[in-house]
């Protein structure tokens, strides 16, 4: 059986504690890290961001995304994350989208 590497997960890095009630320079101090990765695709959301590949690489972005608030001066910072991690098929962000629209076509 072929095992498919990619995931897709979605992270929502919360700075709280913070001097102000805006976040976008937090937000933009973690999507910087991900600019920075090799070998993963990213979607920024209002809620949240979207990001398809391997999985273990993943994780470890999503560690350095936690703490990049607190290197930002945040006090607390609280990390939501959910994994799709599908090893029958090979998936994608766009496979996903494009499945719904399909579906809302016929």
């Amino acid at each position: 059986m072929e095992v498919f590497l990619l995931a897709i997960v979605e992270v929502t890095v919360v700075p709280l504690g913070t001097s102000s009630t805006s976040l976008s320079a937090y937000v933009a101090g973690c999507v910087k890290i991900l600019q920075q990765a090799e070998g993963i695709k990213y979607q920024l959301t209002p809620m949240g961001t979207i990001i398809e590949g391997e999985l273990d690489k993943i994780l470890s972005l999503v560690r350095r995304m936690h703490e990049a608030p607190f290197a930002a001066g945040a006090g607390r910072v609280a990390t939501t994350l959910r994994i799709d991690d599908r090893r029958d098929h090979a998936g994608t962000m766009e496979g996903k989208v494009f499945s719904v629209k399909t579906r809302l076509a016929e």
